[in-house]
């Protein structure tokens, strides 16, 4: 049943994001949150855990998108390629 679970919530979590998009409303996942967890906490907590992943591989990638174009045209200047910092991360202001 787990895997079920998972692929459903999976699934909802990818819809959700679809829509938040879409319509620009970056909370919606709470409120579909909401109306799962007055069914089953589990299917909310698999949710919420798919949304949260999902929304930080998306941070991610657009951290190691925006550091490569950046890289990459330093590169073509012949400067030297900018140190990958973390925005938030205790680097930041080194």
């Amino acid at each position: 049943m787990s895997s079920v679970l998972e692929d459903l919530a999976d699934k909802l979590a990818a819809d959700t994001i679809k829509a938040m998009d879409a319509l620009d409303e970056d909370r919606l996942y709470e409120q579909v949150a909401k109306v799962l967890g007055a069914s089953s906490q589990t299917a909310e907590e698999a949710y919420l855990t798919s949304i949260r992943i999902r929304l930080a591989e998306r941070r991610g990638r657009e951290f190691l998108t925006k550091h490569v174009k950046e890289a990459l045209e330093a590169r073509k200047r012949g400067e030297a390629i900018p140190e990958a910092i973390a925005p938030g991360s205790d680097n930041e202001n080194l």
